[in-house]
């Protein structure tokens, strides 16, 4: 998340209960949301096949000729600003392509693709803490778990409905009250693991809650009925794969307010804070392993970390995943030939008797604290074709 010099761009995502009418107001928008990205991305691919290039401002005046047809007369029944949005957003997403961060767009799909609509400020009307949509006479009945920003005013509003039919709004505001911490000399080494979620290297073992697992048998016994049900659009499929959702969402619900407050605390208690760049989308192919990596969410871990240290002033570093932090020995360093997974305490030639997680988050710190002071060389290279090093440390830090 970008950080100004002033404020942070901060979402405030709230619960919320419409009406019929507002609900089949806002299914008729995501649904015409959808067939405008279809229908846009339909045109630039075959722009692209015929090696012209398409902008947002080609498509946006597409999608005025789209309106004027009869087939499509029916985007003209939804506000035209949530329409407008997903051209951008299309937009963005062609930038990121032709950046190489990302791949190519795909087809918005009408049961896997999320379901929203984003307006902007032409879009709504914000009064006496009440959030009213264009095309809407009555504002949104939401529920204010938390307040806004004192004197704040969204310049963005996104809806959406996720898979277990919850509603819900984000509000973008900015927060002045985000502002960088007094700084610290603390740091601290993080160790991502299964068994514990994270350890530190200040000996300190968080307990994996394993979230996935207290609910698997429920979420099995659902699956199942599911699966049973005949395919397509009938009620009782609907309704087994709407409890389906429910289930999951609990469970990442729950995953996501531990990740939470463990973030946010590591991030006020700790000036510095030194991770092990993993790359999960590889680690996950272990069919052994991938159900458990993927309930712990290290990859959430991380962005946590990483936004909320740029809004608070603080330095995340990453050191590089082949840096034998498990393997080395905190005391002497001394290097191990071997160090299985099995393998939890582990006794060195010098005497030391380690905890394998603390060891390395232990080594860890050190190796992020001599990327901060020295940039690199806190391990030999290794032999690699090229004479390339293996190390490649990522600091990531609030810009001045």
């Amino acid at each position: 998340m970008s950080v100004t010099a002033t404020c942070v761009k901060r979402a405030f995502k709230y619960r919320f209960y419409p009406t019929d009418a507002q609900a089949a107001e806002l299914s008729r928008t995501f649904g015409c949301v959808r067939k405008v990205y279809n229908l846009a991305l339909a045109a630039r691919t075959e722009a692209w096949a015929r090696q012209e290039r398409v902008n947002y401002n080609a498509t946006s005046a597409m999608l005025t000729a789209w309106k004027k047809t009869e087939e499509l007369a029916f985007l003209n029944e939804v506000s035209s600003v949530p329409l407008q949005q997903t051209l951008r957003h299309l937009q963005t997403a062609f930038t990121n392509f032709f950046g190489r961060r990302a791949k190519y767009p795909r087809f918005k799909s009408r049961k896997k693709s999320r379901r929203s609509a984003e307006y902007t400020t032409s879009g709504f009307r914000f009064r006496d803490g009440e959030v009213t949509l264009a095309k809407m006479t009555e504002p949104l009945d939401i529920v204010w778990s938390r307040p806004l920003p004192c004197g704040a005013k969204p310049s963005t509003v996104t809806v959406s409905q996720d898979p277990a039919g919850r509603w819900f709004v984000s509000l973008l505001c900015d927060d002045p009250s985000v502002q960088p911490l007094p700084a610290t000399e603390s740091a601290v080494g993080i160790d991502v693991g299964l068994d514990h979620l994270l350890i530190l290297s200040t000996g300190e073992k968080i307990t994996n809650p394993q979230h996935e697992r207290r609910d698997r048998l429920r979420l099995a016994k659902a699956q199942r009925k599911l699966s049973r049900k005949a395919k397509g659009d009938g009620a009782n499929r609907t309704k087994a794969r709407r409890k389906v959702a429910k289930i999951r969402a609990r469970i990442a619900d729950r995953r996501r307010d531990l990740l939470h407050k463990l973030t946010t605390r590591l991030v006020r208690e700790n000036q510095t804070l030194v991770i092990e760049d993993l790359t999960v989308r590889n680690m996950v192919k272990n069919h052994t392993l991938a159900r458990a990596i993927s309930d712990a969410s290290w990859r959430d871990f991380r962005s946590m970390l990483e936004y909320k240290a740029a809004w608070y002033g603080r330095e995340v570093i990453a050191v590089d995943r082949f840096f034998p932090s498990s393997k080395m020995c905190s005391h002497c360093g001394a290097l191990q030939d071997k160090m299985p997974l099995n393998v939890r305490t582990w006794t060195c030639a010098c005497g030391t008797t380690h905890d394998r997680d603390v060891n390395a988050a232990i080594n860890l710190l050190a190796a992020g604290r001599a990327v901060a002071a020295w940039g690199a060389g806190v391990r030999p290279q290794r032999s690699s074709p090229g004479g390339q090093s293996a190390m490649k440390q990522e600091v990531s830090r609030r810009e001045p």
